[in-house]
């Protein structure tokens, strides 16, 4: 099923990431996540996800699913009703972006291309990480070019390219970071997500927050072990990019459809049920498939689509995890 996700109709495919096309995009995102996430984190400093923090907070009450080691044995013992000891993120952390541009991600039938969530979801983490001085980096995998031909007249692999941006504080070095990130070629194939996920693990960093922006249409084996031992020392956000034609087939006749890591093209009957129907199941099983893998890894899981809102979808997480914090849970 993993291949058969990937298939999609070659009319809404972008054909590269033109300057002119890029910097309007940017224009307005940088717009949409301002008036959005403005305002959004007000109050006391706190990091992206619920992780628990290390500076002293404030004290409250003990309640059911808090964390015991949190117990705030003074204000307890003087108030003889149990007590947690709230804490805040740390200041000053650094927030690593693992960022797959697959040829994948070229394709949209909604509101937005893969591509353009994929740097809608760059540039909210941005806005959201300078805020609290904190410094931003990322990793970007993407096709490359073709590597020397094989024997046997067989097709040459694209070599994964990756290119690292290193972390840097303030709002004009994360806009630069976003505009770098925008300005990058897809190239034919697939990144190697596993190895780029691997990359925020060489060197070993300091405590922090860690997040992988893809559609995971990679088999979870490939990706699953490295975001596992990104989670013992990090915490983990993963954002997942859907087409909704990823998820289902219109009928719509005879439908051309092209692979686009392959170039592969078919005709595919969408006029037949049986057919849509079992195109609906598979892909249903590979995106629970990728929810298991994702929960196993103790990563929290954030879907994103082209064909709605995705900038109100952050918020809501945002506003969920913080949440979460405040009532003493971890996720």
């Amino acid at each position: 099923m993993a291949r058969a996700a990937a298939v999609t109709p070659p009319a809404r495919r972008s054909t590269g990431a033109t300057p002119g096309r890029s910097e309007a995009v940017l224009s307005r995102l940088q717009l949409l996540v301002t008036r959005k996430l403005d305002g959004l984190l007000q109050g006391d400093y706190a990091g992206l996800l619920p992780g628990p923090g290390s500076e002293a907070g404030e004290s409250r009450e003990y309640r059911p699913g808090d964390d015991v080691r949190r117990m705030d044995w003074p204000v307890t013992a003087r108030t003889t009703t149990p007590h947690v000891r709230r804490t805040v993120a740390d200041r000053e952390l650094e927030t690593w972006l693992a960022v797959d541009l697959s040829a994948s991600l070229d394709f949209g039938t909604g509101q937005w291309l893969k591509r353009e969530v994929v740097i809608a979801a760059v540039a909210a983490l941005a806005h959201l990480t300078v805020r609290g001085g904190n410094r931003i980096g990322a990793v970007v995998g993407t096709g490359g070019a073709p590597s020397a031909p094989r024997r046997w007249g067989r097709t040459p692999d694209a070599v994964p390219v990756v290119r690292r941006l290193p972390a840097r504080s303030g709002r004009k070095e994360a806009q630069g970071l976003v505009r770098a990130v925008a300005g990058i070629e897809i190239g034919p194939g697939r990144a190697d997500l596993g190895g780029l996920v691997d990359l925020l693990n060489r060197p070993p960093r300091r405590r922090g927050v860690a997040v992988v922006i893809s559609d995971f249409l990679a088999p979870p084996e490939q990706w699953g072990r490295p975001i596992r031992k990104l989670r013992v020392r990090h915490d983990v956000l993963a954002i997942e990019v859907v087409d909704p034609r990823e998820l289902d087939l219109p009928d719509v006749g005879v439908l051309p459809v092209v692979d686009p890591e392959t170039g592969e093209l078919h005709e595919v009957q969408t006029a037949d049920p049986r057919l849509r129907r079992r195109y609906a199941e598979a892909a249903a099983a590979q995106r629970a498939a990728i929810a298991r893998e994702l929960r196993a890894a103790g990563a929290a899981h954030l879907r994103l689509r082209t064909d709605t809102d995705w900038l109100l979808d952050m918020v809501r997480f945002v506003a969920a995890q913080r949440h979460a914090r405040t009532r003493g849970t971890t996720r």
